[in-house]
């Protein structure tokens, strides 16, 4: 029988895998050219890490053990794989084969990093965007396969196909896994964006399991907006992200209570929001608004920018986030920026204004999208009122959550 690993042991291999999956897998990618070579290897390690670390005790650099050991698994099953082995010479004439570490240098040109390199190659023009986001959930965010189909809202089998498929493509269309030139960077701008924007949502919402946020991906996905502004200076909507995810970032230690429950936004602490990352974020949005040419990213940054200025949720300029809406509806005219504005109306002039707003809306879609719905129209009942409607409302959006502390947070409203 296979004995379970101490409480330290098994805290240590998880917290390694929030901040070490990402990199291990991009670097085992740019090294072998497997993309599931890689994640096999790092899925390994991680399971030897629980079989070894109790007894060999847990490393000083636990990130460095697993790369490692990572990638000797890679090279032992290329040594088995006669196709392989042209590889192989390549990696060991490369890396060497001393059992050495991956570990770059946090001062080198963004160029060189793994992971942007990984998230570039992930949205090559040749693959469909929802293609992209997969691929990237799961290779630099490690999410399995069954939280990435509950995402997107379909069968976990669909989805594993899907990926099969797209790691396909990427090999038999040869292509590179590099950052592309600049002439070529524009072509795939906005797939870049939307990846690490989504990747940021799903740390700051998780799509499913007991913790509301996942804090390690939202540092990651900031991490790759800032890299990606570094890398396009002129692009003022590359700029509006790294904003954008910085002034939400801001806000998460006021979101999340003691036990890690929600906060909703009226009834945060605002003097635990992280001042100095909203001071780096209104610099960056004031940066890419003066180039005067305003996209989504820049609008919604302003929007969150309403909210981290007003001392009191009672000084919320909630006539601007309208407004800053109703530009945002002119350029992405979609049902999840209608249901936000419903909701900025409902401040501002009513719920029963904002409710008018959300009868236009469809009530159901996909999982994630009838969850949103049903729990903005609970609270735009309850606050007017129409406690029945919004017990029923209430209740359609916990039946369509994953998400334990979210599905406690809807509870309790349904209780008052």
């Amino acid at each position: 029988m296979t004995q379970e690993p101490s409480p330290a042991v098994a805290a240590a291999v998880a917290a390694a895998f929030t901040d070490e999956w990402g990199r291990i897998v991009a670097s085992l990618i740019r090294q072998t050219g497997g993309w599931d070579l890689a994640e096999d290897c790092a899925q390994e390690a991680f399971a030897l890490a629980l079989r070894t670390w109790d007894r060999d005790g847990i490393p000083d650099r636990p990130g460095a053990w697993l790369t490692t050991v990572a990638r000797r698994r890679a090279l032992d099953r290329l040594r088995r794989d006669q196709v392989g082995r042209t590889k192989l010479q390549e990696l060991i004439m490369t890396e060497g084969d001393r059992g050495e570490a991956y570990d770059p240098d946090p001062t080198a040109s963004p160029l060189t990093d793994d992971r942007l390199r990984l998230i570039f190659t992930c949205c090559h023009p040749a693959l469909a965007f929802e293609a992209q986001v997969a691929l990237a959930l799961r290779t630099l965010a490690g999410l399995t396969t069954a939280e990435i189909a509950r995402a997107f809202g379909v069968p976990e089998p669909t989805m594993a196909k899907r990926l099969v498929r797209v790691k396909a493509k990427i090999i038999q269309a040869g292509i590179p896994y590099r950052v592309p030139p600049d002439h070529r960077l524009p072509e795939r701008t906005a797939a870049v964006l939307g990846v690490i924007y989504l990747l940021f949502n799903e740390g700051y919402t998780a799509t499913a399991g007991d913790d509301l946020a996942r804090p390690d991906l939202m540092t990651e996905a900031i991490r790759l907006a800032d890299l990606v502004a570094l890398l396009m200076p002129d692009d003022p909507e590359a700029g509006g992200l790294l904003a954008l995810l910085l002034l939400q970032g801001a806000r998460q230690h006021g979101r999340v209570g003691p036990a890690g429950e929600l906060i909703g936004l009226a009834d945060q602490d605002r003097s635990l929001w992280d001042q100095a990352m909203i001071g780096a974020g209104l610099d960056r949005l004031r940066r890419a608004v003066r180039r005067e040419r305003l996209g989504p990213y820049q609008l919604q940054a302003m929007i969150v920018g309403c909210h981290v200025t007003a001392a009191r949720a009672a000084d919320t300029d909630w006539a601007r986030i309208v407004g800053l809406y109703d530009q945002l509806l002119t350029l992405v005219p979609s049902p999840t920026v209608r249901l936000n504005r419903a909701i900025a109306v409902a401040m501002h002039r009513g719920p029963e204004a904002g409710l008018a707003e959300l009868a236009g809306l469809p009530e159901t879609g996909n999982r994630d999208w009838t969850k949103q719905y049903a729990a903005a129209r609970a609270d735009l009942l309850r606050r007017a009122g129409r406690t029945e409607e919004a017990a029923l409302a209430y209740r359609r959006a916990i039946d369509h959550s994953d998400n334990t502390a979210e599905r406690a947070f809807l509870s309790k409203r349904l209780e008052i």
